[in-house]
């Protein structure tokens, strides 16, 4: 499939002669640089959607990403924190850093089914439409590729490698299987963590003589059966997944069997002690058949998302002026992205957006065709203008800039302490259990 047959023709985008057009001449002004670059934001959303690259292998879409932020001016850092496909693109000097992150991974087997063409086109569109402004807001606008979001937590490893460092607001948006759009303000979503438990015994004839062996695979069944008993007494929304991986014949004693597992929790203290739950049912396995245990992270865990109030309220306006009213708070999003790490440690917004008259579910072939629709991508115009009017409205008003700044040292000052805490820590228990 080429680029030109993802999708139908385009729709206008806002604001044109039928549209609504902000009432703030400086907002206008956005709107129609935005305007001015928005059959090329998307060209390079129809073409990562027609050529999906799935988690850290993002290569042509950071591309496409990235020349045309270079085209337009932007400083471009390509490969950055030992990430093939990260990147950073920067325009101007000012003392206020607002990032616009980019997801472009898609799904094995099924494609763009989370809209990240979408995701990546409105961060796109929102820091090519602030282009002309930035000289005259103070501003640095850092445009931030993040790969491996479905699997792989390529926010967190960017956060752990610096890459936030600095920034003082963060943005991106995400489509949803809803025809509604909702006030982000207090909206949030789930932490996550995946492992990989490994069980290793010992190998023997299953019936020359099978007492000498030590059975990986029963170690796997009984962890199973007890996570299973385990999911009557977690929490409401809380959420256990195991899937075996062991393999063998009927005539051995199998000796090494492996269990991918995940589980989600709303706060981080909920998923600490349901993490901690249920590695003694991977232990109890191992007590029952002698054999050993290891349990090695994954992926980095996913913190919840903290949406950030300052910037809610001026998305919200932008909707409102756009003709999206708020359909109330989406609440608790069942399920989790790399998002709220950043969120967690620097003011963010991360708004769930619907595309009109679409009712499928999200991760489903279904989506990753509605992600190619007129309505998709108009959602996406307005994703993108919402966000560049959003920062504008931060930049240019003293009260919300400095209540956005004064959220960033505070979050800042909290991660200093818990890694302090955690180094004093560092015999205390983690992610990977032997």
């Amino acid at each position: 499939m080429t680029a030109d047959d993802a999708a139908p023709a385009p729709a206008p985008v806002a604001p044109d002669s039928t549209s609504p057009v902000h009432p703030d001449p400086a907002k206008a002004r956005i709107a129609d640089a935005y305007r001015a670059r928005r059959a090329e934001v998307l060209d390079v959303a129809r073409a990562i959607h027609a050529d999906p690259e799935i988690s850290f292998e993002e290569h042509r879409a950071r591309d496409r990403v990235t020349d045309l932020l270079e085209k337009a001016g932007f400083t471009v850092e390509r490969g950055i924190a030992d990430l093939p496909t990260a990147f950073r693109a920067t325009l101007g000097g000012g003392s206020l850093v607002a990032s616009l992150c980019v997801e472009y991974d898609a799904l094995p087997g099924i494609g763009h089914g989370c809209g990240h063409n979408l995701i990546a086109g409105a961060s796109l569109g929102a820091a090519l439409a602030l282009v002309e402004a930035v000289p005259e807001l103070d501003l640095t606008v850092q445009v931030i590729g993040t790969p491996a979001e479905e699997h792989g937590g390529g926010k967190q490893l960017l956060i752990e490698r610096g890459v936030f460092e600095g920034v003082h607001l963060s943005l991106m948006t995400h489509a949803m299987s809803h025809t509604d759009t909702y006030d982000p303000i207090g909206s949030t979503s789930q932490a996550v963590g995946r492992w990989r438990a490994t069980y290793t015994g010992r190998g023997a004839h299953a019936a020359a003589n099978p007492a000498d062996g030590l059975n990986a695979n029963d170690a796997a069944v009984i962890a199973q059966v007890a996570a299973g008993l385990l999911r009557q007494q977690v929490a409401d929304g809380q959420r256990l997944a195991l899937v075996p991986q062991q393999s063998g014949v009927t005539n051995i004693i199998p000796e090494k069997a492996e269990i991918d597992l995940e589980c989600r929790a709303l706060t981080m203290d909920q998923f600490t002690s349901l993490r901690d739950r249920l590695f003694d049912c991977l232990r109890a396995g191992a007590v029952a058949t002698g054999c050993e245990l290891d349990i090695t992270a994954t992926e980095p865990v996913y913190e919840p998302l903290l949406q950030d109030e300052v910037l809610g309220q001026a998305w919200n306006e932008g909707m409102e002026v756009l003709g999206r009213p708020l359909a109330g708070s989406l609440g608790v999003m069942a399920g989790s992205t790399d998002m709220g790490n950043v969120s967690q440690r620097v003011p963010s917004l991360h708004p769930f957006v619907g595309i009109t008259e679409v009712d499928v579910p999200l991760h489903t072939r279904e989506f990753a065709a509605a992600a190619a629709t007129d309505e998709a991508y108009h959602l996406m115009d307005d994703a993108a203008l919402a966000m560049a009017w959003a920062i504008q409205s931060v930049a240019a008003d003293p009260e919300r800039r400095e209540r956005v700044l004064a959220t960033a040292r505070e979050l800042a000052a909290r991660e200093s302490a818990a890694r302090e805490s955690a180094g004093r820590d560092a015999d205390g228990p983690g992610n990977g259990v032997a």
